[in-house]
């Protein structure tokens, strides 16, 4: 049986201007879970007990705790609680495609519509998917993607900032104001630009909940079940672009071919 984790060694909880509380939990929790200061396998605190130890309201631990379980460092038992997972997740190498060319099939209408473009400086699950350092920003873009006029997907797409996008891609550091245009997902303006040579692609699908501000977006009950479509796309060998999408279940069939 797994030992319950009775005291966290967590650094003090530093929350940098612009990234939402429930964010900088997470990367404290991450960090300590992948830097080994948490046992693989052991239970986690309750929410009450780690809402007191990082001085911050349940409803936050519980947000970030699910953005935990979305990205496999952490595991829900029913009736026992949440344990740190045995092994941290591996993922595999997919063909590209931006989500709403995987949604348009059909004679169906498709709508990205943009919710949030701006600096923002790094968390934890974006300083390890684009291999940043802790003080780096980074641009992010939230959409919405609507299928027949029905919110079925929330998009959260993430690029490099600064220096660290004009050393990995000067040609997207160039034309940023593109990449700005309403209407189409971040991917698909970077592919537009990058072209064929852009890729391969990784790709992670778990299940998850949408969570209640994530939820507001796409009208659904912070409960609902979602799945968490995660990918990273590498340039020249460098991670360049970083996305985790929410999906529901009026999306359709999701289908992401192998390359």
């Amino acid at each position: 049986m797994a030992a319950a984790v009775t005291t966290l060694r967590l650094d003090p909880l530093v929350v940098p201007t612009g990234q939402p509380l429930r964010v900088a939990v997470y990367s404290s929790l991450a960090e300590a879970i992948r830097g080994g200061r948490v046992e693989l396998g052991s239970l986690l605190p309750n929410e009450a007990d780690l809402g007191v130890a990082l001085r911050v309201s349940r409803t936050v631990v519980r947000e970030a705790l699910m953005l935990l379980e979305e990205d496999g460092l952490i595991r829900t038992r029913r009736g026992i609680g949440r344990f740190v997972a045995e092994a941290l997740p591996q993922v595999g190498l997919e063909q590209l495609r931006p989500l709403e060319a995987i949604a348009a099939t059909g004679d169906v209408a498709i709508e990205v519509v943009r919710t949030l473009h701006e600096l923002q400086p790094t968390s934890d699950f974006i300083t390890r998917g684009l291999q940043l350092g802790a003080d780096d920003d980074t641009w992010v873009q939230e959409n919405v993607l609507k299928r027949d006029d029905e919110p079925v997907a929330q998009m959260l797409e993430v690029l490099p900032a600064g220096a660290v996008l004009a050393e990995r891609s000067p040609e997207l550091a160039a034309r940023l104001p593109e990449l700005q245009t309403e209407g189409r997902s971040l991917l698909a303006a970077v592919m537009d630009v990058l072209g064929g040579r852009l890729g391969p692609a990784v790709y992670d699908v778990s299940v998850g909940r949408a969570g209640a501000e994530r939820g507001r977006t796409i009208g659904l009950p912070a409960k609902a079940p979602v799945l968490v479509l995660t990918h990273n796309v590498l340039l020249d060998g460098k991670p360049i672009y970083l996305a985790k999408n929410l999906i529901t279940q009026g999306f359709g069939s999701l289908t992401i071919a192998q390359g």
